[in-house]
């Protein structure tokens, strides 16, 4: 009596908390859409900012914003899944498996601004990048590292071990399994993670705002030490510094834009994991 009591207590609990915590997230994305939606119209996604963001849209914010995100996967994305195969199907030692995933999962809880600070040093000034887009993106490819490779590994891990002994009866080399095995069927593994990472890079501030983005006068950057708007930039500085009613307005409708973008990659990712454990119960 006692045991199933407090079980029903616990329960109860959970079920509290989970509400109280999506009845909060609704709420902030109900602020954040009746704020914003008005801001929203055709000549919003196309046009240029202007008048300190009183005017015009987010076009080059937006452009920056996917520039920053594209790169920083394209340069994540084969780092990540070169060492999520080389943790699951080179290294035998328990010991260093786990000393690599600590390293990861470590990574993954550094601060960003701290990834910012030593970016910017070691690329910005060592190498000579400066405040560019191209120190955006090696700044974000090395945060959204571990992001990727954790689900690349997990979708590695999850494969049938009967995959690999069928394989070892045939005599295939790791290689092989890893190209003929491994890599086709934890595709929908590794599109998850990429898109994740792709996530994680649109929400990012502190680590590009002093390294990779302008406010104003900067378009789609046409050398590599151009630097770039980003919608990011643009809300901080419209909300922080903006007195117009009509440019906070548009401050909500970037942030709208941006949260729907973000929302969009992890729906997609979602998808893709349900498609990759249908593959597994295959």
């Amino acid at each position: 009596m006692t045991r199933g009591f407090l079980e029903k207590g616990v329960l109860a609990g959970l079920v509290f908390m989970t509400g109280f915590a999506v009845f909060i997230f609704a709420l902030v994305l109900a602020e954040v859409a009746v704020r914003g939606g008005g801001a929203l119209n055709a000549g919003f996604f196309l046009e240029e900012a202007r008048d300190f963001g009183a005017a015009g849209g987010v076009r080059y914010q937006m452009e920056g914003t996917l520039l920053l995100m594209v790169g920083a996967a394209a340069l994540g994305l084969p780092l990540a899944l070169a060492g999520a195969l080389f943790q699951t199907e080179y290294v035998d030692a328990p010991g260093l498996k786990r000393g690599l995933r600590l390293l990861v999962y470590s990574m993954n809880g550094v601060p960003t601004i701290l990834f910012g600070l030593l970016g910017y040093l070691f690329f910005g000034i060592t190498l000579g990048a400066g405040v560019s887009w191209l120190t955006g993106v090696l700044i974000l490819a090395i945060m959204i590292l571990p992001t990727i490779q954790v689900s690349v590994q997990e979708a590695i891990e999850a494969l049938p071990e009967q995959y690999r002994e069928a394989a070892g009866a045939l005599g295939l080399s790791r290689w092989q399994v890893v190209r003929s095995i491994v890599l086709p069927h934890c595709l929908y593994g590794i599109v998850t993670g990429t898109l994740l990472g792709l996530a994680r890079a649109a929400g990012e501030t502190a680590a590009i705002l002093f390294t990779a983005t302008a406010f104003s006068g900067a378009r789609f950057p046409e050398a590599m030490s151009d630097p770039v708007p980003t919608l990011q930039t643009h809300i901080l500085v419209l909300a922080q510094e903006a007195l117009n009613p009509r440019t906070i307005e548009n401050a909500w409708g970037a942030g709208l834009v941006l949260l729907c973008l973000v929302f969009s990659l992890i729906a997609l990712s979602l998808v893709f994991r349900g498609r990759l454990s249908m593959e597994f119960e295959r």
